[in-house]
């Protein structure tokens, strides 16, 4: 999906038929999804599937949510993307059962080789497994996979996997901070 470049100025990242698709997802966005009200989730997600989302029983996904390319975003049941969140998903994006990501948190799957002479774009998937919880402003880097029952505190930066299920985990970068009760 992202073109390989030999120059840093070549062109375009990606596909004529990929920026065709984001652009009339980008005008659906703006005229049917954004200006929706708050409890019209399965107008939303109706939206989301036509433009290949893949979304569980009761997944919300509230208007202020912003969404780079809907073909690539997973949502298991009973999940939630907040107002604020940027959903930055050149490669797929997982949610997992009653998975919540919380006002402007920010998961990206992509950024730039800057050991290539041409600062190439690459891209790796996100992961949340079942019950994580992305607090308010966490930033999730390309690559993430966060285990079952994680919470991420607020403005935290998770730049790597983590390995420890329900485990809180804050900072910059993230680090073990406390425990979590498992969930059924």
């Amino acid at each position: 999906m992202i073109i390989q470049h030999t120059h840093r100025t070549s062109g375009p990242s990606f596909s004529l038929s990929n920026r065709v698709r984001r652009q009339l997802w980008n005008w659906v966005w703006l005229w049917l999804f954004r200006p929706s009200l708050r409890p019209m989730h399965a107008w939303r997600a109706a939206l989301l599937r036509l433009f290949g989302a893949r979304l569980g029983r009761d997944a919300r996904v509230y208007p202020g949510a912003r969404i780079w390319a809907p073909w690539n975003l997973v949502m298991g049941e009973h999940t939630a993307v907040a107002d604020g969140v940027t959903l930055y998903n050149i490669s797929p994006i997982t949610l997992g059962d009653y998975a919540i990501v919380s006002q402007g948190s920010h998961l990206c799957t992509g950024s730039h080789d800057y050991n290539s002479e041409t600062f190439q774009l690459i891209a790796s998937p996100i992961t949340l497994e079942r019950h994580v919880w992305v607090c308010a402003e966490a930033f999730i880097s390309p690559g993430v996979t966060l285990p079952e029952g994680v919470v991420i505190a607020p403005r935290t930066v998770v730049t790597k996997p983590l390995r420890e299920p329900w485990t809180v985990y804050g900072g910059t970068p993230a680090r073990a901070i406390g425990q979590r009760r498992p969930q059924p």
